[in-house]
């Protein structure tokens, strides 16, 4: 007998409908699974068969094919552990071939009959509200995330058993949406008022967050770099509903989700170490996962030591820095992952730390300062909006007496300044869900902004006299009209220019680093 239950699986962030197909047939007691399976998948014969008999039902001597289809798309997960258990109880007789009508069925199963957590709820959820009137069958565990679409009917039993009793009563149950726990709107551990000194920059993590502009920051062993960055979260401003299922999806297609609590912080921050791998940096393996740009989809990616990690590794990023998103190509497929994420990347001047700063003494070679610079290449480094040298912080700075600016008073002009960007790329309607200047289109954003005459001339002679690409050019404007916003103002003037050009490498470097000969170098805030 044949027997077929709808599930659905995870590609990239999105889901897709597959097809249980189960047909039972008299021969020789057999298992064969079609349908591009990978491991797991073909591994919950044995999962299916003791959970079938440990439930308490019957498994009679039948040749079973399994059919997961289309035949032609890779699947992999244990989400069809579940299906195929109903679908080869209905091709036995023991289930009402109707039974499943109007459900999508999703669960691991134990061997003991239990239903397991599996990962992408959210996305599986998203798919099964696209049917009107659909019931998403998934495992208890698996509530709190899908109940972030509350357009979807959801029913979770705990096994496999009670799963199959109510659906011969015909009274599947509706499950008790899960009362999700609320964010404070900002991480209250740590404040930029913790920064000695910096006032520099401090002022262009500032801008940094009011326009969504990518750092790096430069300075020797010591001056804060690290604190800066992991700082810039609490001034950003919070997650928008969009953004924040956006951000969930991916990480629980990423299983780094709480089963109870999948809410993630007001914004993701992520910090490899530089002994990550391309796969776990940019996402890979033989089943595609998110890595960790994708991961800081919509927050901040931290690059500590930004100069040991692989060149090669280092100008992978160029793609998702520029189109917001990372191509995962395979043999068979290609899966797309988001990456819209803020570049924050930290790094000394040179191997030893020291050079450009008046109290140490550098001992390394120009030609090892040079080398160590190219790690950096100068496609990756015009992708970086905002270049700052961080100076050792003077002794008289640490009196606690001396307080600089806190994130809350930070916050509150980098919120003022995302709303007038939002209204104008809303009123705009450009494509892509732009939202801040950052992510603008160049072009668009030159014929549209308002400057001074005298601005637009001071740009147009640094421009050319600081050999700026075309895309150097736009991120200065970008920039500058961030500036602008903060202040409030409708007209780039002629200091936001100014101030956004310190911004940028100068005397001709792939990236603003100090010389070793104990000059600052160019790009100080």
């Amino acid at each position: 007998m044949l027997a077929a239950v709808r599930s659905a699986a995870v590609l990239g962030i999105d889901a897709y409908e597959v097809t249980v197909e189960v047909d039972a047939a008299l021969g020789l007691p057999q298992w064969t699974i079609v349908g591009l399976a990978a491991g797991a998948v073909k591994e919950s014969r044995e999962r299916v068969h003791a959970a079938i008999v440990n439930a308490g039902f019957t498994l009679p001597p039948r040749r079973v094919t399994v059919n997961l289809a289309p035949a032609d798309t890779p699947k992999s997960g244990s989400a069809f552990d579940l299906p195929i258990a109903l679908a080869l109880l209905m091709a036995t007789g023991q289930l009402a071939r109707t039974a499943t009508e109007g459900l999508t069925v999703v669960g691991e199963l134990g061997l003991d009959g239990s239903i397991r957590a599996v990962r992408g709820a959210l996305p599986l959820a998203r798919h099964a509200a696209r049917t009107p009137g659909e019931t998403l069958v998934l495992p208890p565990a698996n509530i709190a995330e899908a109940s972030l679409v509350t357009t979807v009917r959801l029913a979770a039993l705990a096994a496999l058993g009670p799963l199959v009793h109510a659906l011969r009563a015909h009274q599947l149950p509706d499950a008790e949406r899960a009362r999700l726990p609320t964010r404070p709107p900002i991480l209250d551990a740590v404040d930029f008022a913790d920064v000695a000194g910096q006032a520099g920059a401090k002022r262009a993590l500032e801008v940094a967050a009011a326009g969504g502009h990518n750092v790096l920051l430069v300075g020797p062993p010591g001056a804060g770099k690290t604190m800066l960055a992991r700082r810039l979260p609490t001034i950003m401003p919070a997650l928008s509903e969009a953004e924040s299922l956006d951000v969930i999806a991916v990480h629980s297609v990423a299983g780094v989700l709480a089963s109870d609590d999948p809410l993630p912080p007001p914004r993701p921050f992520r910090a490899p170490h530089h002994t990550v791998s391309t796969a776990g940096l940019l996402g890979g393996g033989s089943a595609p996962r998110p890595g960790e740009v994708s991961l800081a989809h919509h927050g901040v990616l931290f690059l500590d030591e930004l100069l040991e990690f692989p060149r090669a590794m280092l100008d992978a990023l160029r793609q998702p820095l520029e189109d917001g998103r990372v191509v995962i190509a395979r043999a068979r497929r290609s899966v797309t992952f988001p990456a819209r994420f803020t570049l924050v990347a930290a790094t000394n001047p040179c191997p030893c730390g020291q050079a450009g700063d008046p109290r140490g003494v550098c001992h390394c070679t120009p030609t090892a300062v040079m080398r160590y610079q190219s790690r950096l290449s100068g496609p990756l480094a015009d992708r970086i909006d905002v270049h700052v040298t961080v100076g050792a912080v003077p002794l008289h700075a640490l009196d606690p007496a001396v307080s600089g600016d806190n994130s809350a008073n930070m916050r509150s002009r980098v919120h003022a300044a995302r709303a007038i960007q939002q209204e104008r790329y809303r009123a705009m309607r450009l494509a892509g869900g732009i939202s801040c200047n950052a992510h603008a289109p160049g072009r668009w954003l030159q014929a549209q902004t308002s400057m001074e005459p005298r601005a637009r001339a001071l740009l147009t002679a640094a421009a050319e006299r600081l050999a700026l690409s075309a895309r150097g050019y736009h991120r200065v404007l970008k920039v500058a009209r961030t500036i602008a916003d903060l202040a409030g103002e409708d007209v780039v003037t002629v200091p936001a220019v100014a101030e956004a050009l310190r911004y940028r490498p100068t005397g001709g470097v792939a990236v603003a680093l100090p010389r070793p000969t104990g000059d600052r170098g160019a790009g100080a805030a």
